[in-house]
């Protein structure tokens, strides 16, 4: 590992193992942790066993802690579209950050410029589609909130770095019922254990002004809007 225009520090980490699968994601997370030399301290200690391939802190300063070719311990249990080691088949960011634990605040500008370059080379260089770019809670929706609902999705899709939220939508409600709407969800990739949970992670993702954990008619025309993308072959 060494620095660059991207990585700015190197502190390298003993917890990782080897892939067992491409890599074809990009998990982005919070530390809830304060200050940042505690979270760095806690994902480089062995006893902890977590890692991650990257920390950026709210300064915007890029650490390294594991090397890409290399199995971050970063997702814990979780899944997505079919994948049950996530680890194995992603990268992993955590962002320096309070968490909802710790006063959950925006996320600062020079902390996002630091991971949209970072995140469009990792993109371009594993072929990573826009659609495999989540948030740990999306990939482990019973445990995780984060990196949660003010996190600017927005502004990743304005360089197309993530699937931008579906707009214009078409009102009549697609799925009439919640058993519909969940299963959809796991047509969609995530892991539908706890529905409540789950519909709560999808929208933290894709409806962040209000969380519910229930169905209802514009979650469904959402979800819908983003199945028709993916069929169409639109979320690369």
């Amino acid at each position: 590992m060494e620095t660059n225009e991207l990585v700015h520090a190197v502190k390298a980490s003993p917890n990782f193992d080897e892939r067992t699968s491409p890599i074809s994601m990009l998990v982005l997370h919070y530390t809830e942790m304060k200050p940042v030399e505690t979270a760095l301290e806690r994902l480089t200690d062995p006893e902890a066993k977590v890692s991650a391939h990257y920390l950026i802190s709210e300064e915007g300063v890029v650490t390294q802690l594991v090397p890409e070719e290399k199995r971050a311990w970063h997702a814990g249990a979780s899944f997505w579209r079919g994948t049950k080691d996530v680890n194995s088949a992603s990268i992993g960011i955590e962002l320096d950050h309070p968490g909802h634990a710790g006063g959950y605040r925006e996320f600062t500008d020079v902390q996002i410029e630091a991971l949209v370059p970072l995140a469009a080379r990792i993109l371009k260089q594993y072929d990573i589609p826009r659609a495999n770019v989540v948030g740990h809670s999306d990939v482990a929706p019973l445990r995780k909130v984060d990196p949660g609902e003010l996190f600017p999705w927005d502004r990743l899709a304005e360089y197309g770095l993530c699937l931008p939220r579906p707009e214009k939508l078409d009102q009549v409600d697609p799925f009439h019922n919640e058993g519909a709407f969940i299963l959809a969800l796991e047509r969609y990739g995530y892991d539908i254990t706890e529905g409540r949970k789950t519909i709560e992670a999808f929208e933290r993702r894709w409806r962040p002004n209000r969380i519910e954990g229930r169905y209802d008619a514009q979650l469904g025309a959402i979800l819908w809007h983003l199945l028709l993308e993916r069929d169409r072959g639109d979320t690369r």
